[in-house]
């Protein structure tokens, strides 16, 4: 890799427990060239996994520390999955992971949710946790389905479907990937913008309300305001806190 070629970084969401370091490892395996070099940050505040881990090329920690992301971007590297901290807010750290990665120069590829399948039937209030994650994600890799009823994952996956997302659910089987070329691939499909280079705008008339950006108001282009869209899970309120709140899954752990 040039000096000039950005490495491909993959966000990876999803609780702790989720499994996500044995489907990395199998992901990694299956869907990548000999000839690239990934390389793995997970969150030193999560306590290591000595088997799983051992599995996975290139490991080192990340810390939060007071609302940001410590950690330079492996040297070298082509590929490089960033896990987050499965027992903290994502939305916060999705929110510190977009200015570090405009700060480390690297690429998003794509960003990837690993939902516990398990814990999601059991705890129905986590559903708007989940929810959150699935809005930014492109793949959902549904895991840990064992024991559980087809008619859960039916519902769970129509959920989504009824409300148009255009993220890529596939079904995870004894810790494996049918196609992980195909979950690799930079494409993106995620319902959030919040990652997109050129950023949508919202235009308002005099009252505060939304109009088209052809439309003028009756009293004047001037009396147009124009900003960037914001995304509802990042909108927080006058006191500081978000809009869209979010169970805390630690309870749930």
């Amino acid at each position: 890799m040039s000096a000039a070629e950005k490495p491909l970084v993959y966000l990876v969401l999803g609780a702790t427990g989720s499994g996500r370091r044995e489907i990395l490892s199998d992901l990694i395996d299956g869907g990548l060239e000999p000839e690239d070099r990934p390389a793995v940050l997970l969150s030193a505040d999560e306590a290591s996994q000595v088997e799983p881990e051992a599995k996975l090329p290139g490991v080192a920690r990340w810390r939060w520390d007071d609302g940001a992301i410590v950690c330079p971007l492996p040297a070298g590297a082509t590929h490089v999955f960033f896990v987050v901290d499965g027992a903290r807010n994502p939305i916060d750290q999705i929110e510190s992971f977009k200015g570090w990665l405009e700060a480390q120069g690297g690429e998003l590829a794509r960003v990837l949710c690993v939902v516990n399948s398990q814990l999601a039937a059991q705890h129905a209030a986590l559903l708007a946790w989940f929810e959150a994650c699935v809005h930014f994600s492109d793949v959902v890799l549904l895991n840990k389905r064992e024991g559980l009823e087809n008619k859960w994952l039916s519902d769970f996956l129509t959920h989504f479907k009824k409300q148009y997302f255009p993220c890529l659910f596939e079904a995870v089987k004894d810790g494996r990937i049918k196609n992980p070329a195909l979950i690799l691939e930079p494409q993106a499909r995620r319902m959030s913008h919040v990652f997109d280079e050129e950023q949508d705008w919202i235009f308002t008339n005099a009252e505060g309300e939304e109009i088209d950006e052809q439309e003028e108001s009756e009293d004047g282009e001037d009396e147009i305001e124009a900003k960037p869209e914001e995304d509802p899970y990042l909108v927080r309120r006058n006191g500081g806190r978000r809009v869209k709140e979010l169970p805390d899954i630690a309870k749930y752990l």
